[in-house]
């Protein structure tokens, strides 16, 4: 069954102001700083069906199924240091670009268990949309 463009979010963003900004990235990247789209490999709908994805060796993954693969809890820390490329395991492709070497903006302090921690501000924002798209 094919989806539509945008996968349909299960429930409403944390922020929703910083999950639109991380959809536009998602859709766009960020030409000033060379973030190439996530579209391009994930597909639209980021369930993985991207033009360029299609002729990897390992294909992208669903990205609205990450809760799903974690018995239903969104890993928000894990999300932000694959997308970063400070926390890799093998199973990913080389061809996922480490986007934590390029430019991605100014940081915000953002506190877990009453540590703050700095954290890209557009790295924020696409794990924000990751996780409104969850199903």
């Amino acid at each position: 069954m094919k989806q539509d463009a945008c996968a349909v979010p299960t429930e409403e963003p944390k922020d929703a102001g910083l999950a639109s900004v991380g959809k536009y990235v998602f859709h766009n990247g960020n030409k000033l700083s060379g973030v190439p789209a996530c579209a391009s490999c994930h597909g639209a709908d980021a369930t993985g069906g991207g033009d360029a994805g299609r002729d990897l060796a390992t294909a992208p993954p669903d990205l609205t199924m990450i809760a799903a693969r974690n018995g239903g809890t969104f890993p928000t820390d894990q999300v932000m240091s694959t997308i970063d490329g400070l926390d890799r395991g093998t199973h990913f492709s080389a061809a996922m670009p480490e986007f934590g070497a390029g430019d991605l903006g100014e940081t915000v302090i953002v506190e877990n268990e009453g540590l703050g921690t700095p954290v890209p501000m557009k790295l924020l924002m696409l794990t924000e949309y990751l996780e409104s798209i969850q199903q």
